[in-house]
């Protein structure tokens, strides 16, 4: 049995790993400021409606 080698595969993958989950990590926060950014839209396009509710509701088409 390669004692050496064994040890050094394992601290490969721990490395490994640790990278993994810092990299989920950081997508988890992207994901987070994202989902924020898109409430924020929603908000001020709800808040757009309660000021001008007639916008939008007609529709000029000429042929």
């Amino acid at each position: 049995m390669d004692i050496p080698a064994l040890s050094m595969a394992m601290a490969s993958i721990k490395t490994a790993s640790e990278v993994s989950v810092a990299v989920l990590g950081n997508a988890m926060d992207q994901q987070e400021i994202q989902g924020a950014g898109i409430v924020k839209m929603i908000d001020s396009a709800a808040m757009e409606g309660s000021v001008n509710p007639d916008l939008g509701g007609n529709i000029d088409v000429r042929i």
